[in-house]
């Protein structure tokens, strides 16, 4: 999958880290809504229950597709 081939629902992975909301390179987010033809995103960041964490509109170059040989990691969120 491309980088402009990511769409609304699709699960996507954070390219660096965003230290304000405490998200990390490799965290993974859904895309709830795509604004200017795939160039920015809605992304929602959820803890294994279901919480948001954090709800973020993010450039292309924020995200990228999650690969099919990928596999997923849990890490602790601290919560404030």
């Amino acid at each position: 999958m491309e980088r402009n081939m990511i769409r609304e629902h699709d699960t996507v992975v954070l390219s660096h880290d965003i230290k304000n909301q405490d998200l990390k390179a490799g965290d993974v987010g859904a895309v709830v809504h795509t604004y200017e033809s795939g160039k920015a995103f809605e992304v929602e960041f959820i803890t294994a229950v279901g919480e948001t964490i954090a709800l973020l509109t993010l450039r292309d170059k924020d995200i990228r597709p999650m690969g099919n040989s990928e596999i997923l990691h849990v890490r602790d969120f601290a919560t404030i």
